[in-house]
């Protein structure tokens, strides 16, 4: 059963991931730069990896997070 959350949490969820990956600094103007300039998501999605497959990409993306949940020695 998939839980559905608040768009509020969403936005507090957010903010931490950045925070915790970026530091407070930079997370804030990450922010700052998406507020001032025009952003589509979905085209910044597209020419990010142009050279690279979904399945790379996917691959990409569970290597990075089983390295995040490894525990720290």
């Amino acid at each position: 059963m998939t839980t559905t959350i608040s768009d509020n949490e969403i936005k507090l969820q957010g903010l931490d991931a950045l925070i915790n990956s970026l530091g407070e600094v930079e997370a804030e103007r990450f922010i700052s730069l998406i507020l001032r300039q025009p952003f589509d998501y979905t085209e910044w999605q597209k020419k990010l990896w142009p050279d690279k497959s979904i399945e790379e990409i996917s691959t990409m993306a569970m290597n990075y997070r089983k390295e995040q949940d490894k525990p720290e020695c």
